[in-house]
């Protein structure tokens, strides 16, 4: 019995920890992407 708790404690553990790096990752790119980017003007004669 203990060693189903130790593995199951592990297991949270594990899921803890990758769901935090996954909000902490989405939350960095989100805020890079704040900034609105200008488009490129096309060169060139428009008829």
């Amino acid at each position: 019995m203990e060693t189903f708790l130790e593995f199951l404690r592990e297991v949270l553990k594990g899921i803890i920890r990758e769901s935090s790096a996954y909000i902490f990752r989405k939350h960095m790119i989100e805020d890079k992407k704040t900034t609105q980017r200008r488009r490129k003007h096309k060169g060139g004669s428009k008829k």
